[in-house]
């Protein structure tokens, strides 16, 4: 990176997006190699799940509607075991790329060689600590969704009606509950990137990122909107143009579009993983916390199996004095 580490605690919404640009362009032929990797067959995951799992949908609703089948048909049976290993691929993949894409960007910090093999080396393995972090969020995803449908039962029972004030209250709680969502998901990735880079994972990450996160809230809310709304124009056009109307294209057109629909998507989720490497920096440059390059390249060498793991009190990036 060009900035020092003081300087990072201004970079506000354009700043850190200038400063992903740069890492991608410097380090082009590095994250070109994790992109075809790993974010390619994510993204193209992504986008088939999008074609077949719409085609299996209407197949169902064409029998149901003609009473073809019963509910325990064998297309509805294929339908939710093909969600199921979408849900699985997109998990690995996503926690296998933000692992490549956090660990090249703390080596391109440090100043440390960096190499695709010696990435894929280490992808496995921070991929582990990844999963623990993710399966504590999603059960801190799940308790919340449980608090939010008894919320909403006691609504529809107590005061669901059509006065002002039972939809005022509506609003209100499906409101609090986006924003706590939201929040909780600034949470998760910020946390995924402590994972990489620091001891902490699982709980102990998701606290830290708590405390990290404090002060540029507001940028990393702006950036979550923006990036995924991104990703919903990207997903909405992809579905309208080559899934609801391919009958009306031709073979190449298929292809081409649906090319260009892989491209944006892939470069948009390297741009995502960048970013959200970027503001663990600018929040850690916020809060005034130190990071010693030479602990954390000790740290990122663990990975390689080649150094002594050093103790938690020797990786803890301590507060700087200022």
């Amino acid at each position: 990176m060009d900035r020092e580490q003081e300087e990072m605690q201004f970079l506000g919404l354009f700043g850190i997006y200038a400063e992903s640009y740069k890492l991608i362009f410097r380090w082009r032929k590095i994250f070109s190699q994790i992109t075809l990797a790993l974010i390619l067959p994510l993204s193209f995951i992504f986008l088939t799940h999008d074609t077949v799992s719409t085609l299996l949908h209407r197949r169902i609703k064409f029998k149901e509607y003609h009473h073809l089948s019963d509910p325990a048909s064998f297309e509805r049976v294929v339908y939710l075991l093909f969600k199921a290993l979408y849900f699985t691929c997109i998990l690995v993949f996503s926690l296998l790329s933000t692992s490549a894409v956090v660990y090249t960007i703390a080596c391109v910090y440090t100043s440390r060689v960096i190499t695709f093999k010696k990435v894929m080396t280490v992808v496995p393995r921070v991929w582990k600590r990844l999963m623990v972090t993710f399966l504590c969020t999603f059960i801190g995803f799940f308790a919340y969704n449980i608090l939010f449908a008894v919320v909403l039962f006691w609504w529809l029972f107590n005061i669901s009606d059509d006065t002002i004030f039972g939809q005022i209250m509506f609003w209100i709680i499906l409101l609090t509950y986006l924003i706590g969502f939201i929040y909780m998901t600034i949470i998760w990735q910020l946390a995924s990137v402590v994972t990489v880079l620091e001891d902490s994972y699982g709980i102990n990450a998701m606290i830290k990122s708590k405390n990290l996160i404090k002060g540029k809230i507001v940028v990393a809310i702006v950036i979550f909107f923006k990036l995924n709304f991104s990703l919903v124009i990207i997903d909405m056009y992809f579905r309208l143009i080559v899934v609801y109307h391919w009958r009306h294209l031709g073979a190449l057109k298929i292809i081409a579009l649906g090319s260009l629909f892989l491209l944006l998507l892939l470069k948009l989720i390297l741009f995502v993983l960048v970013v959200q490497t970027v503001i663990y920096f600018v929040c850690k440059s916020y809060h005034h916390e130190n990071i010693d390059k030479s602990a954390l390249s000790d740290h990122l060498e663990v990975y390689l199996g080649d150094y002594v793991p050093l103790k938690a009190k020797d990786v803890q990036l301590e507060p700087c004095r200022v």
